[in-house]
C-alpha cells in the first residue's frame, strides 16, 4: 500500500499511523512530501516535525533521500517491504539534478548510509538533502583553507547506521545536519547512541531550532537555520577553532 501526504497533514493522522499501521506492522509506504522547510507555504505548513514525531513509533522505518537517485532507490525498496511502515520524506521544490534514471532495485539497503567525503577532525552526519549541502560546505572549506572534514549521508534515521556511528565516534567532533526539528531527530538519535555506548566525543547539531519558522523563501529559511552550505561551513570552522 502507498500513501502520499504532506508532512504537515501527516501530523493530523498521527493516531492512525500508530494504531492502524505501525501497531499492526502493515507494509505501508508513507511518502512524506514537503518535508523540511517549505518557504512560501507558510508557518502552518513547515514539514519539520515528522522525524521527531515518528522516530518514537515502534516498527517504523524512516528514510530521507539526499537526491532524486536515492529517492527512486528508496521507492524500489518500498516495493519489497513485508512488515511495518516505511516512511520516505522528501522536500518541496526541485531536486539536486542527480541522474535518477540509473537507480536500480537493491541500490539502497535499510539502515545503511554511505560516506560521501573522506576526511578528518570533524565527522559531519547529514540526513536528506542536507547531505548535499554538507558536501558543498566541505568543498568550500577545502578550497578556502585546506580543511576537509568527513561527510556521511545517513539515508536512514531509523534504523540508524551503527557502523557509521562507530566510525564517527573516533573523530574529535561530530556535527549532525538535518532539515527538521533539532529536538527529537538525528541530533537526538546520535547523542543517545553515543551516551548508550559510552563514547565521549563532542556532538553538535544543526537543524530547525525550537521556534515556529516564519514565512519566507526556502533559501532565506535555510540561511536563518544555518542549513545552507555557508552556514554549515561556518559551524565547522567554529568547531575547529575550539579544538
Amino acid at each position: 500500500h502507498r500513501c502520499c501526504i504532506y508532512s504537515t497533514f501527516a501530523q493530523r493522522a498521527y493516531d492512525e499511523i500508530i494504531h492502524d499501521v505501525a501497531l499492526q506492522k502493515l507494509p505501508v509506504v508513507l511518502c512524506i512530501d514537503r518535508a523540511g522547510l517549505v518557504g512560501e507555504d507558510g508557518a502552518t505548513h513547515q514539514g519539520i516535525f515528522d522525524m521527531a514525531s515518528m522516530r518514537c513509533i515502534p516498527n517504523v522505518t524512516i528514510a530521507a533521500p539526499m537526491d532524486e537517485l536515492e529517492l527512486k532507490g528508496m521507492m524500489y525498496l518500498g516495493l519489497n517491504i513485508h512488515e511495518g511502515p516505511l516512511v520516505i520524506r522528501y522536500p518541496r521544490g526541485l531536486g539536486e539534478g542527480a541522474n535518477w534514471k540509473v537507480a536500480t532495485a537493491g541500490d539502497i539497503l535499510i539502515g545503511k548510509g554511505r560516506k560521501l567525503v573522506d576526511g578528518e577532525r570533524v565527522a559531519v552526519l547529514a540526513l536528506g538533502p542536507e547531505a548535499a549541502r554538507a558536501a558543498e560546505a566541505v568543498e568550500i572549506l577545502r578550497k578556502d583553507s585546506g580543511i576537509c572534514p568527513a561527510v556521511f549521508d545517513m539515508r536512514f534515521l531509523k534504523p540508524i547506521d551503527e557502523d557509521i556511528l562507530e566510525e564517527a565516534s573516533h573523530f574529535m567532533n561530530i556535527l549532525t545536519v538535518e532539515d527538521g526539528s533539532l529536538k527529537g531527530g538525528l541530533y537526538s538519535e546520535v547523542c543517545e547512541w553515543m551516551e548508550a555506548h559510552g563514547r565521549c566525543c563532542k556532538v553538535s547539531g544543526i537543524g530547525v531550532p525550537d521556534i515556529f519558522i516564519k514565512q519566507a523563501s526556502q533559501a532565506e529559511q535555510r540561511t536563518e537555520c544555518r542549513l545552507d552550505s555557508e552556514g554549515i561551513a561556518s559551524e565547522i570552522r567554529a568547531l575547529l577553532e575550539k579544538i
